[in-house]
């Protein structure tokens, strides 16, 4: 598998998403993409992301940029979670983490001394033309979603 860098092709998926669809990076050409991975639905850090992002949409609708999370949890709990907070945007379900592999996101975790494989908070900004512009790893929350949002603002789509 070809490994995923700043100024190369990110690679196409599709995956399962809110809204009974599948959703392909290569049917969002055109646009910037936002994907942000996080842990787990309903829990206080991946509300609050997922609350940063859904108060910023309009501008990143603005800069022509679609916004995706995405995780383990199943399409139908990411339904719940995405009507409980009037998310606008998709979340795209990993359930294999083919592409959390794929962005290198599944990372050794300690919770309370439990270790565990789990999904590192990470965001990839992919301009217009498929291109990965911009990596984040280790996300902390606060102020991330403004910091995606001037980032994307750098790349105008033709």
């Amino acid at each position: 598998m070809a490994e995923l860098k700043t100024g190369k092709k990110a690679p196409n998926f599709t995956l399962p998403a809110t809204g009974d669809q599948d959703i392909s990076l290569k049917d969002l050409k055109g646009k910037n993409v936002v994907i942000y991975f996080y842990p787990k639905d309903n829990t206080p850090g991946c509300t609050q992301e997922g609350q940063d992002f859904r108060d910023l949409y309009n501008k990143f609708k603005r800069a022509k940029t679609v916004v995706l999370g995405v995780s383990r949890d199943s399409v139908k709990v990411h339904t719940n979670f995405k009507a409980k907070h009037e998310f606008p945007f998709e979340l795209l379900s990993d359930a294999d983490e083919t592409l959390c592999k794929l962005f290198d996101v599944i990372k050794l975790k300690k919770n309370y001394g439990r270790e565990y494989m789990g999904i590192e908070r990470s965001t990839f900004l992919i301009d217009s033309k498929g291109v990965l512009r911009e990596e984040w790893r280790g996300v902390k929350v606060k102020g991330h979603a403004e910091e995606v949002l001037a980032a994307a603002k750098q790349y105008k789509p033709e």
